[in-house]
């Protein structure tokens, strides 16, 4: 970053349960993190760890990245809208297994990368469309699986909330092969970014391409050269 000022930005992250959580992650903005996150923890999302970083993020006006993966981290995802209503000032990047599971109204929360038809009325669906203050990160398998499992349902999502999904890559790729990566089946010896920019230039017209993977993201983030 250092080298190349102006090319990069960086979130800033701490545990939820440190005590020090608020005053690290207010330093890390004040010295030029865009977000908080990417967020990861083994309690609920409703925990009063969790609730003064939304109180931060929204004092801050910065964008909060969570990882909300059910037994694992930040669980309770049915609770999720309560909490994006209680904090509407604090804009929330949905990301991970549950946030992308429940694109599908049929889903258990038990499998992290589920297949088959996507049944409409999803929870994420429906939060991206009824609050201004969530987003959705489309990165690691858990977004690639979301997009692929069902393209006819993948395309009209992507194109019904143009403006509120973000590309990310989240992926541990090292040659374009998919070394470094602990992933198998549809992924073993592939890279999960390549496939996952693949599968949106199918299901996307040029135009919403750009706004999802570059767009979007340099107007959220505030950087130079945005587009509209």
């Amino acid at each position: 970053m250092g080298r190349e000022p102006g090319r990069y930005i960086r979130f800033t992250n701490s545990a939820p349960e440190s005590a020090d959580s608020v005053e690290h992650l207010r330093a890390g903005v004040k010295n030029g993190a865009a977000g908080i996150g990417e967020l990861k923890f083994s309690g609920a999302l409703d925990a009063p760890e969790v609730l003064r970083i939304y109180d931060l993020a929204a004092e801050l006006d910065v964008p909060v990245l969570i990882h909300f993966q059910e037994n694992a981290s930040f669980t309770g995802f049915e609770r999720l809208p309560a909490i994006v209503k209680r904090y509407p000032r604090t804009r929330f990047i949905g990301h991970a297994n549950s946030w992308w599971a429940n694109i599908s109204s049929a889903n258990d929360n038990k499998s992290g990368y589920p297949d088959g038809r996507i049944q409409p009325g999803g929870l994420t669906d429906r939060l991206l469309a009824d609050y201004p203050n969530v987003y959705g990160d489309l990165s690691a398998n858990s977004g690639r699986n979301a997009l692929a499992r069902d393209p006819e349902f993948a395309a009209g999502f992507l194109e019904r909330h143009k403006t509120k999904l973000i590309f990310g890559s989240d992926c541990g790729c090292l040659d374009g092969h998919g070394a470094g990566q602990q992933q198998g089946g549809a992924l073993k010896g592939k890279c999960t970014a390549q496939e996952t920019l693949a599968l949106l230039k199918r299901l996307a017209p040029p135009a919403l391409f750009r706004r999802i993977c570059y767009d979007n993201g340099a107007r959220f983030y505030g950087l130079a050269n945005a587009g509209n």
